[in-house]
């Protein structure tokens, strides 16, 4: 294999892209979560965007892996020592898992660094994607589409030594506007995929919705540590079942088209993680929410916020208004902006 993917690559690169996303009710998709909650359903909501992470892979030095990003120093190592807990660790381990060398893995995302969009799980299902497209090009035999996102959330948890949802790696996978029902490995099906938005209606989506970056880089770790910590203890139990309650309401009235329903759940959901974790937002993210609910529009934080992004939902005209309020807050700190985005209906491509 490692002759024919070398003669391959020095005939052509090998690319593939992955969007990101923004979501609602994120952190049910851990285990930790789902399982012991189970009965009550548990599901979670994401948009993928169309700020795509793209990879491309060409030749280079047999036996070294070498990963350029933007936002990180290039890096190179022999294939049998790629560090793992490198900033780019989850590329090495995806190197090290198809036990592909020499080549060049060039990340380009178009989603600022390290935003709470799920790059870094976009980046691993489309550079599986595009090992995948190797393999098959050199007739080894390849992954099912439906197996990348798995593989991607398995590495990553892997690599990070702490439980990881997989709703990015499913955004990435498939594009779109979904719930994802997480049902467990003790099920028919570990989760259930539920599309919510026809291609032709993504125009609709788009007018209802705001994106912004807050300006600085989050920092998820210790919020999720948290959340965990203090659902296992029993401390905030009843504020995750509200949660799951406020997602559910909130699904429910996105798929019948009941835009301020939709917002009143969303402005729950978001105030029962604020409940929790009050630094989960900044001064610049609780302006926006604050400015976001005085518009009758819901905001919310993606990922698990501590900086990164905060979306908003609402009908057309108040997002309209709301919009330059946004652009004002924003102007405050260096970086922070509007993105210019809208509904990704297609996930990975290239594969």
């Amino acid at each position: 294999m490692e002759h024919a993917v070398h003669s391959i690559l020095k005939g052509q690169p090998v690319s593939a892209s992955a969007p990101c996303r923004i979501d609602l009710g994120g952190t049910l998709d851990i285990a930790v979560f789902y399982y012991p909650m189970s009965y009550l359903g548990p599901l979670t909501f994401n948009i993928a965007l169309d700020m795509r992470t793209t990879v491309r892979v060409s030749a280079h030095t047999p036996g070294f892996v070498k990963v350029s990003s933007r936002g990180f120093d290039p890096a190179e190592y022999p294939i049998d020592r790629v560090p793992f807990n490198h900033p780019m660790g989850l590329i090495f381990a995806i190197a090290a898992y198809f036990r592909i060398d020499g080549v060049h893995i060039e990340i380009n995302s178009a989603s600022p660094p390290r935003s709470a969009l799920g790059g870094s799980s976009s980046a691993a299902v489309a550079v599986i994607g595009a090992f995948n497209r190797l393999l098959s090009l050199a007739g080894t035999g390849d992954i099912k589409p439906e197996r990348i996102p798995e593989l991607a959330h398995a590495l990553e948890e892997t690599v990070a030594g702490v439980p990881c949802g997989c709703q990015d790696q499913l955004a990435a996978a498939y594009g779109g506007v979904h719930a994802w029902h997480w049902k467990g490995v003790g099920r028919d099906c570990w989760y259930e995929r539920e599309p919510l938005l026809e291609p032709r209606k993504a125009a609709w989506l788009n007018e209802r919705m705001l994106v912004a970056y807050c300006g600085i880089p989050h920092e998820s770790a210790d919020i999720n540590s948290r959340w965990i910590k203090g659902f296992i203890d029993g401390t905030w139990r009843k504020q995750w079942v509200g949660i799951i309650e406020s997602t559910h309401g909130f699904i429910r009235a996105f798929k019948a088209g009941d835009v301020p329903s939709a917002v009143r759940q969303m402005q729950r959901e978001t105030a029962i993680r604020l409940e929790i974790t009050p630094d989960v937002l900044d001064d610049i993210g609780v302006k926006l929410v604050a400015s976001a609910e005085a518009a009758h529009c819901a905001a919310r934080f993606t990922g698990a916020g501590g900086g990164g992004c905060i979306w908003a939902f609402g009908e057309p005209g108040r997002i309209s208004s709301l919009k330059p309020e946004w652009e004002t807050i924003l102007g405050s700190r260096n970086d922070a902006r509007l993105l210019q985005t809208s509904v990704d209906m297609a996930g990975l491509t290239g594969c």
